[in-house]
């Protein structure tokens, strides 16, 4: 697969994935809906964030660091696009459950950076081999 194709279907995605979480907005009431709504809401924002932290982070990788391989680049803006998405999806289901507090979100933080150096030192161990 080329870049191109790669930029092109992952906007397409992302763009279809926002339309449906736009959807999910306007036609799930949080108040009256089940376990099902609010699963299918998390899940759209947490694909939707994903592509859009991913597009923007290979972007900038592309344009600033022109040294690293595009396949690299690809790779570790998707991982860390994913991992923000995740962030900022955990963040905030626990605002909706009242469970933000500093503590709480340091946790977290501290957590998805401790899963990103593991990445990073497995990835690490995979290329010197």
């Amino acid at each position: 697969m080329t870049l191109r194709t790669y930029l092109a279907m992952m906007i397409i995605a992302t763009l279809m994935t926002w339309l449906g979480f736009g959807i999910i907005i306007l036609n799930i009431d949080p108040e009256t809906t089940n376990w099902l709504g609010i699963a299918l809401f998390y899940i759209t924002l947490l694909i939707a964030l994903t592509g859009t932290a991913s597009i923007i982070g290979f972007i900038i990788r592309f344009l600033f660091l022109k040294h690293e391989l595009i396949a690299r680049s690809v790779f570790v803006a998707f991982r860390q696009g994913f991992l923000m998405a995740l962030l900022l999806s955990s963040i905030l289901f626990l605002f909706s459950r009242g469970f933000f507090s500093i503590l709480n979100i340091s946790l977290l933080i501290l957590g998805i950076t401790a899963l990103e150096f593991l990445l990073l030192s497995l990835e690490s161990d995979r290329l010197r081999s």
